[in-house]
């Protein structure tokens, strides 16, 4: 009998076991996943804040729970909003001490009974780092001299005001905002250049040209634009191998050095990621660094094969300049041509997070197109090498499967190899697209620049096709 009840409670422990493993590890995942919705609102509350405060607008905690935390991704959507803050601000040199009445000095969110809120804190250059999960809180903030907004050059752009009250104009303005291009979009900014001149400009309340938002994926399309700066400076080529030290250490046993900064650019390296377009949470909203999230991802492809949409590539690609960045400051290499507002993120450890981390104004962002436009020229200063146009908009070499659009170097096209699937928009057409809606579009044989910024949650999505379709269509 003794045999038989122990019998039984063996079976009984070997059949509850796999349940109670998946209990504890559902408790752990939650308590992750609430970690992540607190650094992500951290983050959020403190880089929409300062960066516009930098800018001289303003934007309302209301405002930011309204767009920036609704209809993010799953779990942390159901999460996020309800967690509790504190937004904690300078005091300005001559107030009542104790008075926040300057810019906002970190965010603090927290998340756990037993474990200390998540942090958010505002650098010297502009944007905000989360600190790692469990990281302990930072002295109180210091007293600073000043409150007022950054003296930042005007953005020198020319607006047509009788283009921009035209019926036509004044149409696609409404209908970039009304659904028309995807049911459920919500459009921030949207903006028409030709000919550099704005002919079309409209912001959705509380927004405007002092307002950035985040590129997400756009800062792609950035970094591949300071690839460019690098190369016309002599300090890389797109054939050189990226070599980083750590994988050195392996010499010809690991193939990560076979990796060129080409491939890099082009989703092309071969390496395995988590899946595709991997979210980088744990760099994004969990404070890891980009050392530790970007670059120890093995090779599974031999590099230049296979196209993977990645992060980490955009990432490691930005680590092939990172020496250039280093020494002139990517606030520095935007003012070359004319970008002064916008904010390249840093992770804590001062890792440029040039994948999806740039907080950047809609007319910014036309800049950047404009500078496409122009054949990498400013002012009558090459910035991007010749030719660095056609390169990154050259869908060459492996592409994206089951896709109508192709992919260049860093740049989205609407053509691949076989042919341009899009009609009314020509072939030479290429763009920056980031989630939620952000979008560059370039056009060159029309001198057009389109750009159109949002907060689409959930499933939405904005038919970039569509609009860049009509506004062509309304030029002509």
């Amino acid at each position: 009998m003794k045999k038989i009840i122990l019998a039984a409670a063996t079976a009984a422990l070997t059949v509850s076991s796999p349940v109670s493993a998946q209990s504890a590890q559902d408790q752990l995942e939650g308590r992750y996943n609430r970690a992540l919705a607190a650094g992500y609102k951290a983050m959020m509350l403190c880089s929409a804040m300062s960066t516009s405060e930098r800018l001289g607008g303003s934007r309302s905690v209301q405002s930011i729970h309204e767009y920036e935390l609704t209809g993010i991704q799953t779990p942390l959507d159901a999460i996020v909003r309800d967690l509790d803050y504190e937004v904690i601000r300078y005091t300005v040199e001559g107030s009542e001490p104790g008075s926040q009445n300057g810019p906002v000095y970190q965010v603090r969110v927290d998340w756990a009974d037993d474990m200390p809120p998540r942090t958010a804190t505002q650098t010297a250059v502009g944007g905000c780092y989360v600190g790692p999960i469990g990281s302990p809180l930072e002295d109180a903030p210091p007293i600073t001299a000043a409150s007022a907004a950054n003296n930042i050059p005007d953005d020198g752009w020319f607006v047509d005001e009788d283009s921009m009250a035209s019926a036509a104009m004044e149409a696609l303005g409404a209908a970039a905002s009304d659904g028309t291009y995807g049911e459920g979009s919500r459009t921030t900014a949207a903006l028409i250049i030709r000919d550099d001149t704005i002919i079309m400009e409209e912001y959705a309340a509380g927004f405007g040209p002092a307002i950035p938002q985040r590129t997400w994926s756009v800062a792609k399309s950035i970094a591949a634009t300071f690839v460019g700066v690098a190369v016309e400076a002599g300090d890389v080529e797109v054939s050189d191998t990226i070599s980083l030290n750590y994988w050195r250490q392996g010499g010809a046993y690991d193939i990560r050095n076979q990796i060129t900064v080409d491939h890099a650019l082009r989703m092309a390296t071969g390496r395995y990621t988590d899946r595709p377009g991997n979210r980088s949470v744990a760099l994004y909203w969990g404070g890891s660094t980009v050392n530790e999230t970007a670059v120890s991802w093995p090779v599974v492809h031999a590099p230049g094969t296979v196209f993977r949409y990645s992060n980490e590539d955009s990432l490691l690609a930005a680590k092939a300049v990172e020496r250039y960045l280093t020494f002139y400051g990517p606030e520095g290499v935007l003012s070359r041509f004319g970008m002064h507002r916008t904010f390249v993120e840093a992770e804590w450890s001062g890792g440029l997070v040039l994948s999806s981390q740039v907080w950047s104004t809609a007319r910014d962002l036309g800049r950047l197109g404009q500078l496409y436009l122009d054949d990498g020229v400013f002012e009558g200063t090459r910035i991007l090498p010749e030719g660095w146009v056609d390169y990154v908009s050259d869908p060459r070499g492996p592409q994206p499967e089951g896709a109508n659009r192709g992919y260049g170097a860093g740049w989205w096209t609407f053509r691949r190899p076989e042919g341009n699937a899009f009609e009314g928009i020509p072939d030479d057409a290429f763009f920056a697209a980031g989630r939620r809606g952000q979008y560059i579009v370039v056009v060159p044989s029309r001198n057009v620049v389109i750009v159109r910024r949002g907060e689409d949650g959930g499933g939405a999505r904005f038919n970039i096709a569509a609009f860049t379709r009509d506004v062509l269509a309304a030029l002509d």
